[in-house]
């Protein structure tokens, strides 16, 4: 069978609490052999944790792993002490990554003087704890790929990682990878409308790509019924994201799962 991480899950989240043990079983029979919980707020940490372990108690569910943080789309909820609660987390747990950490100025009055200092503050903390616990971090960049790369430069930051979602282009995407990070490709991939995506695998290869479902957000195009827009992703849709994945790139669907899961592991700092 084919093996699959998910890099990027946010499987915690109250859309999954009527099914989320079965899921996880559905998960793991389609190949989805690992997947990481993501921290984005202070207050949801205690989920996190939460169904980080029942995961892990499971038989026959995928292999979690916790990487707590403060996503910067959420920066006014953000309190200084909340970075300290990230450090407590990475003390008692075995995490994988800090994440999902970065800037978003997608908002405009996230561009605003102010909220945006205060996400570049959060976003170099955070760097910071990542260099003392000697973790990788998983990026949140939207409308910011020039900021998040000066702050890595500026912090030499080398323990690399995964630009998750990632919305940049060829040039940008060769920036990261420079920098140690692998691309992840979500199900925007199956969207044959998503050109510029199309464009930056074709450019970078598979060599540098994970894959990541961002549920219950960015669900792959087949995915998706024609009565609800924003029908809800999962863990189960994974093998949807190789497959588009695997015909964008015309590279064999076993070949490129291996592949995969091999950058899966190199990006996490993790021994096969």
């Amino acid at each position: 069978m084919i093996q699959l991480f998910d890099t990027h899950t946010h499987f915690d989240v109250p859309d999954f609490d009527i099914d989320r043990e079965q899921l996880a079983y559905a998960a793991k029979k389609v190949g989805v052999q690992h997947l990481v919980l993501i921290g984005f707020l202070q207050s949801r940490f205690d989920d996190l944790c939460a169904t980080h372990n029942l995961i892990n108690q499971l038989d026959f569910a995928p292999q979690s792993h916790l990487a707590p943080g403060l996503h910067p789309f959420y920066i006014e909820d953000h309190q200084i002490e909340h970075i300290c609660d990230v450090e407590r987390l990475l003390k008692k747990y075995d995490c994988i990554a800090l994440g999902e950490i970065g800037l978003d100025t997608f908002l405009k009055q996230h561009k605003e003087g102010e909220i945006f200092k205060k996400q570049k503050f959060f976003f170099s903390e955070q760097l910071d704890l990542a260099q003392q616990f000697n973790k990788p971090v998983l990026l949140h960049i939207r409308k910011s790929h020039a900021d998040v790369l000066a702050m890595l430069k500026q912090h030499q930051f080398k323990l690399g990682g995964i630009a998750h979602a990632f919305s940049g282009g060829i040039e940008e995407a060769k920036a990261f990878i420079k920098l140690g990070f692998k691309i992840g490709i979500t199900g925007q991939i199956t969207n044959p409308n998503s050109k510029k995506l199309h464009q930056v695998v074709h450019a970078i290869g598979a060599e540098h790509l994970v894959l990541e479902t961002d549920c219950p957000d960015m669900t792959p195009l087949c995915c998706q019924t024609s009565t609800e827009y924003r029908t809800r992703n999962t863990p189960v849709n994974l093998p949807y994201v190789l497959d588009g994945l695997s015909v964008c790139l015309n590279i064999n669907k076993n070949e490129l799962a291996e592949i995969l899961w091999n950058n899966s592991f190199k990006a996490l700092d993790l021994t096969i």
